[in-house]
């Protein structure tokens, strides 16, 4: 558990502050690929898996400012690395979305998130080209611009509406793709839109009914999951539920939360 002596409050609002920062840099630059100007581009762990100059220099902004307001904590990111210190650790995705990011196509956040243990405190997700932010404070809620959120209360599965997402190895979505296909038969419809931090933020807001990934890094949820569950979502994250998957991400509305986990694991996401 988490040290209950943490002042979330302060935390949520450096997230806020740091994330927004990063947030204007990452959308100039946006702009400016969109009217033409060059962006380097490399490549992870395949062809597939992008990772831009603009994640690099979000980071670096994330971090510098971090060690500004918050020069005692650690710091885990995405492209820099790092790991969890002793008291609170700052999760980082520079860029979540970053395909999303290459094409033009607007869905793509930068998320900040303070964890003490392992287990976030406080976080935000900002949307450079919307402007959107969410943000939760264990204990304290989740918000959009200030909206407290609450997630949906769907009645039956055939009526849900669930997120999720593929892999970048071409063997692992193979079997992503069998699972989907064994979903989609038993809800309202299946969406991936291409960045997990704002697909657990839109099961907050009630845009999805529930979000389910396999294979995501600590950056990928710790803010987005913490939104997620502070407006009512049951979330379990890798490792919490081996039925679902050693590193299954899930967040659900509690209304339809038991049958559609069953779905899943029928559908075999034990499997993937």
């Amino acid at each position: 558990m988490a040290d209950v002596g943490v002042d979330e409050t302060l935390l949520k609002s450096v997230a806020e502050r740091v994330a927004g920062e990063a947030a204007e840099l990452v959308h100039e630059a946006w702009t400016g690929m969109n009217a033409g100007r060059e962006v380097r581009v490399d490549t992870k762990s395949a062809d597939t898996d992008v990772v831009t100059a603009v994640d690099h220099e979000s980071e670096r902004l994330v971090r510098a400012r971090l060690a500004e307001l918050r020069p005692d904590d650690a710091v885990l990111g995405e492209e820099g690395g790092g790991s969890a210190g002793d008291g609170v650790t700052w999760v980082v995705d520079p860029i979540d979305g970053t395909v999303n990011f290459l094409y033009g196509l607007p869905w793509f956040a930068v998320s900040v998130a303070a964890q003490v243990g392992g287990v976030s405190v406080a976080g935000a997700v900002v949307e450079p080209v919307s402007g959107r932010r969410w943000s939760a404070a264990r204990g304290q809620g989740a918000f959009l611009d200030g909206r407290r959120l609450s997630v949906n209360a769907p009645e039956r599965l055939d009526l849900t509406l669930v997120g999720t997402g593929f892999a970048y190895k071409v063997e692992r979505r193979a079997k992503q793709a069998r699972f989907v296909a064994g979903l989609a038969t038993r809800v309202r419809d299946v969406r991936r839109n291409g960045a997990a931090s704002l697909d657990l933020c839109a099961v907050a807001a009630g845009w999805l009914d529930a979000y389910v990934e396999h294979g995501l890094g600590q950056w990928d949820w710790a803010a987005g999951a913490l939104i997620a569950a502070e407006a009512g979502a049951l979330v379990s994250l890798p490792g919490e539920d081996i039925e679902l998957g050693p590193d299954a991400t899930f967040a659900v509305a509690p209304s339809i939360a038991a049958p559609l986990r069953q779905a899943l694991i029928d559908s075999g996401a034990a499997s993937i």
